[in-house]
């Protein structure tokens, strides 16, 4: 199972296809404190909640100095239709090998319904503007996530 990260941490880097199978990388937002949240799967009722907030809030955050990028194990194709049907204008990266959630802790052992499976942890991690880990959150809810980023940061 993956470490997860701790503050102070330097996030680890990383490059992977967004919905239109453009690559983006982490070193793109250097300068920029960035919130990389990882969700299980496109097109799902917790999964579709928490991208919408982050959209809702995208303005306000970037106002701020923050970039989002959500990161699930999806494929570039996927990603494009959950952009598409749920109108989102956050930034949707896909890791299919799951290389990026297991380096960031978010992908291992969780419980789900009362049973031990391996899966994708619903995890946000604030990246400073060095790339060094501001915050790192794990097993967070999808519901009120996003206002509780805000309350927490203090903006």
């Amino acid at each position: 199972m993956s470490e997860r990260l701790q503050p102070g941490d330097t996030a680890p880097a990383f490059t992977l296809p967004d919905a239109d199978g453009k690559q983006v990388s982490l070193a793109d937002h250097k300068g920029r404190k960035v919130i990389v949240y990882f969700y299980p799967a496109a097109l799902t009722p917790g999964c579709t909640k928490q991208a919408c907030d982050f959209t809702d809030n995208l303005d306000f955050l970037a106002g701020h100095g923050y970039d989002v990028i959500g990161i699930s194990p999806d494929k570039p194709e996927k990603l494009a239709k959950f952009r598409e049907k749920e109108e989102l204008s956050v930034t949707l990266l896909g890791d299919p090998d799951k290389q990026v959630l297991e380096a960031y802790g978010a992908y291992g052992e969780k419980k789900l319904y009362g049973k031990v499976v391996t899966g994708v942890i619903r995890s946000t991690v604030i990246v400073d503007e060095q790339g060094k880990v501001e915050r790192a959150l794990y097993n967070v809810k999808a519901t009120g996530h996003v206002a509780k980023i805000i309350k927490d940061l203090g903006l």
